[in-house]
């Protein structure tokens, strides 16, 4: 890859680089792309690494309420910065206009 190939990637993936950074790229860039592609054929070729899968059930838990109504509320508020009664008071950030 030339240079401005790599600075448009960079600009691309928006990562600022410095001149010292492009020419090390663009050193190092053929060679990262090499190990990648060798990597990605050990990984093709190697098929039993393939995971196995087997029988597959509903491991899902039946939805059931499994604590009292209000159990945790009190708790829950008392760890709260600030309240309004059982609810968590906040900043106003939003203005609804006319």
């Amino acid at each position: 890859m030339n240079r401005e190939e790599i600075t448009h990637l960079a600009t691309l993936a928006r990562i600022r680089l410095g001149e010292e950074e492009l020419v090390n790229l663009e050193k190092e860039l053929s060679s990262i792309v090499e190990y990648v592609s060798v990597v990605s054929e050990i990984a093709a070729d190697d098929a039993s690494a393939a995971p196995k899968v087997g029988a597959r059930f509903n491991i899902f838990r039946k939805d059931e309420v499994t604590n009292q109504g209000d159990q945790y509320t009190k708790d829950i508020l008392a760890e709260m910065p600030k309240t309004e009664g059982r609810y968590l008071a906040v900043k106003k950030i939003l203005e609804i206009g006319d």
